[in-house]
């Protein structure tokens, strides 16, 4: 019933470990509050911390981060018909999608002042996305977004992040029944910045769910992306790329917690690394509660490491808890480049230099092609050939 497949390429600059026995009930030190007083204080011991490097989090985690007023300023653009609220702490929007279940996201939903709401009223179908630009200028924030989509509606949001901050969230995506939304994150933030962020999306009855999470810059990045379902026939799809440099922490946490009866689940997500230091980390946590008969999930996760030094960690967890099930699946799989795509690249006078690059490319085509921006996906890939510039020229 559960698929693995998980060959480790026979460089010892990438690791990869596999801990499928893990379950996620007992993957958290602390159950959900939106109380930071609930959760102990992180050493790295715990499972969800266990990767993390706490000392680069820049007091994220222990209480002693502070907000420091203007250092993050976030625009948001809205076709027509789309409403944009700012809100106090006591909107009954907030939260309803999910609850924090570490203290950096307790803390962010402790501290922010405002939260921004952007509504789609049903039956809407945008032609246009939305577009969110999050932009730091140094300085720590605390921040909170709703995404709200009423039923039957359809709409397609970018949330681009850029800059230098030390940033804790909470994105919340609530999809009416029969909704459709397309999130697309990109986190392109200058050298030095750390970003920590919870995400929380309750799909609706028959709603559909695509994000695309997209990783490039920061010292430290940290998102944890959880969806669950509230009806049946919910579909969800995770697609994530990250590209690793020496010295960055790039780590991605999922849970799919499938809630309810007849619901999908897809996840890619596929990464590079390159220079000393690189550390990619990748957990992706399934749960079929005893109650989700029908369900059919599966989760993926592909790297590839370019350069000695480099070091990937890569986790896919499945707990099931009834039999009765479409399918259910995962597999991981860590390496360098495929020399048979080499060969059969160079053989027809591609020089090496060229043909290593159109190897990643090809890596990365099918996740680019999700996005569905043009001009996102073309600053994507102009990205892309940025990074191989440096790491196979």
């Amino acid at each position: 019933m559960a698929e693995q497949n998980i060959p480790v390429g026979s460089t010892t600059a990438g690791s990869i470990a596999v801990a499928a026995e893990s379950t996620v009930a007992t993957r958290m030190s602390a159950p959900p509050s939106y109380d930071v007083a609930d959760f102990p204080v992180p050493h790295g011991r715990e499972e969800e911390w266990r990767f993390t490097p706490l000392e680069r989090l820049r007091g994220l985690h222990d209480g002693t981060a502070v907000a420091t007023g203007e250092g993050l300023k976030v625009v948001v653009e809205a076709p027509e018909g789309v409403t944009v609220e700012n809100v106090g702490r006591d909107d009954v929007r907030l939260g309803k999608a999910g609850t924090p279940v570490d203290r950096v996201a307790a803390q962010a939903y402790s501290a922010f002042e405002q939260a921004s709401v952007v509504t789609v009223p049903k039956e809407t179908v945008l032609t246009e996305p939305i577009r969110i630009a999050v932009h730091g200028e140094g300085g720590t924030a605390f921040g909170h977004q709703v995404i709200e989509l009423g039923a039957f509606a359809e709409a397609l949001v970018v949330i681009d992040h850029t800059g230098d901050a030390v940033l804790a969230a909470n994105v919340d995506y609530v999809l009416g029944d029969g909704a459709k939304l397309t999130v697309v994150s990109v986190q392109d933030w200058d050298d030095k910045a750390v970003h920590v962020a919870q995400h929380n999306a309750l799909v609706g009855r028959d709603a559909s769910f695509k994000s695309v999470v997209v990783t490039f810059g920061g010292d430290v990045v940290r998102l944890h992306p959880r969806v669950s379902y509230a009806g049946p026939g919910g579909e969800a799809e995770l697609f994530g790329l990250y590209f690793t440099d020496a010295g960055q922490h790039q780590e991605h946490r999922l849970l799919v917690d499938h809630n309810t009866p007849h619901c999908r689940s897809h996840v890619v997500y596929k990464g590079a690394l390159q220079g000393e230091g690189a550390h990619a980390v990748w957990i992706g946590d399934v749960l079929i509660e005893a109650k989700a008969e029908g369900t059919d999930t599966y989760e993926m996760n592909r790297n590839l490491v370019l350069t000695d030094g480099s070091r990937v960690d890569s986790v896919p967890n499945l707990e099931i808890e009834t039999g009765e099930i479409v399918g259910a699946g995962h597999a991981s799989t860590t390496g360098r480049f495929d020399d048979e795509q080499l060969f059969y690249l160079m053989a027809r006078g591609i020089p090496e230099h060229e043909a290593r690059r159109l190897v990643v490319r090809g890596f990365f085509a099918e996740l680019v092609q999700q996005i569905g921006v043009p001009d996102i996906e073309e600053r994507l890939l102009v990205k892309i050939e940025e990074e191989l510039e440096a790491a196979v020229a």
